[in-house]
């Protein structure tokens, strides 16, 4: 096969097949800002419940009159269009506030992840170029050690939009949280500089400033990628690529949701593209209710799932492995739930299964990056296929190229890498057109996003993730999947977790190497080489472990993924 006719099989997008009918298979972007989008829904919807939080319900008219106030008071601040302002927060209220009177202000916002010390604070802060921050109070401490000089600083406590603070508290997750840390002194909002964020609602009315925005070229957000290549990098968002990422899930779902009729549970962290893009601004351009939870305690997840009649689910491979097993779970009727997404991490067949099994429901795996405002291929309603990440979306193309060679399409069935176009793909990284260069590829005269994901596609049009570029093991010249390795080990009863990589050896390239997390029950009496032997019985003999070490558990990224890099640091 010639790769003229490969990339046919690709440009015929097969995938289309199996769009609902009302969906078209492509879409044209709305000239519209993620400003004048939101001010039109909260217009349209303003006396629906926008947030639930903890028991305290905001109207979409309160919220929008709070995000005007908080614009004025930025503005009287000296913010002007293209300043950048951080935020250090945890999901609330305020950072809805924060992030949508940033925008109003004509500020780019960039979110720092609230687990990050004192030197990565200070990288994105410097990196981005901010002028100020708006910052949870027991966190400022952080931003405080890290010596960044900033032109103001706007603190929020998270008690200031909660009915009761003994509800909130009532989350074991939360207590231990709050116990540990310790509000600033009162001392220190005498500095010039600091603010009180209730102060400045209060203090300012809705009078936001009338920014013109350029949708194309005018920025909204810098999400920092996880820096598994070197130190992270601010993907540049701009308002088209959210007004692209909006369309696309409109489109894609179909009649399948309402806009203004539906419920979703906001777990997820808004300093991530995935809680940011699809659950924050999904939500908040929908007319949907979100209810916040500012930590993933599964017994607070299932809680507000029941009690406030979740329709829409958006979650990760590990919450929802943790709940095949917890004693809670058959307290949600999965069934009323419309849209259940998995995303941010590859979706084991065990744990689908496993689930529906449990549950009755279907959990819809997805894909996107940072680098596509986290929107891209989605499993089709009512036509998922376990295993496969779904379709690429309205407008959207996925090819696989080949991993050496990108200029090769390959065959349908056959593993390289997968690249990307589509209208949610960013204009680059910030300040670093070295790393944007080599984040796309030109092939035939058309640019594509290099996504450094390892995939097939076969002949409906569906996708299949094999592993990261980076984290494929040769081994004496074979390929070796970490993913694949680790799905077969996660399969033995007695493995909870697991975490694969190559170590290097110059006989043969690289060993794989194992690190498994038993069950407890297990633990001390289930060997190395009896995980080996099990694996030896599912896979080639190149794919086994040669190195199984057992620990308490494996490390994590901030959204639920094996941290492979911090493995192979070790």
């Amino acid at each position: 096969m010639t790769t003229d006719s490969n990339k046919a099989k690709y440009e015929a997008r097969p995938w289309t097949q199996w769009y609902q009918p009302c969906v078209s298979p492509d879409i044209e972007v709305d000239e519209q800002s993620v400003v004048q989008n939101f001010d039109e829904t909260a217009e349209r919807w303003k006396d629906k419940t926008a947030v639930i939080f903890y028991g305290r319900k905001m109207s979409y008219r309160d919220l929008k009159d709070q995000i005007d106030r908080f614009a004025t008071a930025l503005h009287d601040l000296g913010i002007r269009k293209g300043d950048k302002i951080a935020l250090l927060l945890l999901n609330s209220p305020q950072f809805i506030i924060a992030y949508m009177g940033a925008l109003k202000a004509g500020a780019i916002v960039t979110a720092i992840s609230p687990l990050y010390v004192s030197p990565e604070i200070k990288y994105q802060l410097e990196d981005s170029g901010a002028k100020m921050i708006v910052c949870l109070d027991i966190l400022y401490d952080g931003v405080e050690k890290s010596g960044v000089k900033l032109d103001a600083a706007i603190l929020t406590g998270i008690g200031e939009y909660l009915p009761s603070m003994k509800k909130f508290l009532g989350s074991s997750v939360l207590r231990a949280v709050y116990q540990k840390m310790a509000s600033p002194p009162v001392e220190l909002f005498q500095r010039e500089g600091v603010h009180r964020f209730q102060d400045l609602i209060k203090k300012y009315p809705p009078n936001p400033p009338q920014i013109e925005f350029d949708i194309r070229q005018d920025l909204v957000t810098l999400p920092y990628t996880g820096g598994t290549t070197g130190m992270p990098k601010g993907a540049m968002v701009s308002h088209y690529n959210f007004g692209a990422a909006r369309q696309l899930a409109e489109g894609f779902w179909g009649d399948v949701v309402q806009e203004g009729k539906e419920t979703i549970i906001a777990y997820l962290p808004f300093y991530h593209i995935y809680g940011q893009s699809v659950v924050m601004m999904g939500s908040l351009s929908q007319g949907y209710t979100q209810v916040l939870l500012t930590t993933p305690d599964p017994d607070d997840i299932l809680e507000a799932i029941q009690n406030h009649k979740a329709t829409i689910f958006y979650s990760v491979p590990a919450l929802y492995e943790y709940l095949i097993d917890h004693e809670k779970t058959n307290r949600v009727n999965w069934k009323r739930i419309k849209v259940l997404i998995s995303g941010a991490d590859a979706l084991l067949e065990d744990t689908a299964k496993g689930f529906e099994k449990r549950t009755g429901a279907t959990i819809h795996e997805g894909w996107g990056m940072t680098e596509t405002t986290s929107v891209g291929i989605v499993s089709p309603y009512g036509s998922a296929k376990i295993g496969s990440f779904g379709v690429p979306m309205p407008g959207c193309v996925g090819a696989i190229v080949d991993a050496e060679d990108s200029s090769k399409f390959m065959p349908v069935g056959e593993v390289g890498e997968l690249v990307f176009k589509g209208p949610t793909v960013v204009k680059g990284y910030w300040g670093k057109p070295e790393a944007t260069q080599e984040m796309f590829v030109d092939i035939d005269g058309e640019t594509w996003l290099r996504t450094g994901d390892l995939a097939s596609m076969d002949e409906e049009g569906y996708f299949y993730f094999y592993d990261r570029k980076r984290d494929m093991i040769k081994y004496k010249g074979l390929a070796v999947f970490a993913r694949e390795v680790e799905e077969v080990l996660t399969a033995h009863p007695q493995v909870k977790e697991a975490g694969v990589i190559g170590v290097p050896d110059p006989e043969v390239g690289e060993r794989v190497k194992a690190i498994v997390v038993l069950e407890r029950e297990a633990r001390g009496r289930v060997s190395e080489e009896e995980i080996m032997k099990y694996a030896a019985e599912k896979m080639a003999h190149y794919k086994v472990p040669k190195i199984v070490e057992f620990r308490g558990e494996v490390p994590k990224t901030d959204v639920g993924k094996v941290s492979r890099r911090e493995l192979r640091e070790e």
